[in-house]
């Protein structure tokens, strides 16, 4: 399994409750106390699933929720709370999460509840491998080529996962040091050099569209504008 669970909950108790239960049933979890945090390992590693609490110190689950949305809008986001109001509900749905646990709940709903989102996820992904518009072009990542027309470009893996990251976020940014991260492994000098040479080279791949565009936030990452 080795799914990537970050876990965010400023109760101490709970969260080691949670942490030690997932990982039994084969997860890896990373585990932060508070929102500023939980954002910033956010940032510095991949993840299938966030489990946020909504009451965290610095900053609250859902504008954690909101931050996150702006790099990676597909992760999906299990919301814990002690809070039973509707308008608490829709608060955050509104702000990106993709589910809601009330507290006090039972382990076996909260593991039912991670693996029908994990689930939700992977149909997703795969019923995205194909037919992908990337403006006039069609992007199969299974098969990591690009076609315009009757011309094939074939991908190189790198240029692959690096287009599939871009477009998962397309008109957002994508953050430099998360695709680095993801992608590479570390943010080195080394490594950052390089992710900009296979930028170029998609660049130049999309080229015959000139609707399409990745632009470089400087300082921050890139954007795929289609």
């Amino acid at each position: 399994m080795d799914k990537h669970i970050l876990l965010v909950e400023d109760e101490p108790f709970l969260a080691r409750v949670i942490e030690d239960s997932l990982k039994q049933k084969g997860y890896r979890v990373t585990y932060a106390a508070d929102g500023k945090k939980g954002y910033n390992l956010f940032l510095n590693s991949a993840y299938e699933l966030l489990i946020l609490d909504v009451m965290l110190p610095f900053t609250d689950g859902f504008t954690l929720a909101k931050q996150i949305r702006k790099v990676n809008e597909d992760v999906p986001i299990l919301f814990l709370t002690a809070k039973k109001e509707i308008t608490d509900l829709i608060e955050g749905y509104k702000s990106g999460g993709n589910d809601y646990l009330k507290k006090p709940f039972s382990l076996d709903e909260l593991f039912l509840r991670v693996e029908e989102l994990l689930k939700r996820t992977r149909k997703q992904e795969d019923s995205s491998f194909t037919d992908i518009n990337i403006g006039n072009y069609h992007f199969n990542h299974r098969k990591q080529e690009l076609t315009l027309g009757k011309e094939i470009i074939k991908l190189s893996n790198r240029e692959n996962e690096l287009l599939w990251l871009l477009y998962r976020n397309k008109n957002q940014l994508t953050d430099r040091k998360m695709a680095l991260l993801s992608l590479w492994g570390d943010d080195s000098f080394f490594n950052t050099r390089t992710m900009d040479v296979f930028i170029t080279r998609l660049r130049k791949h999309l080229k015959n569209d000139e609707n399409i565009q990745i632009l470089n936030i400087r300082g921050m990452g890139y954007k795929l504008i289609c």
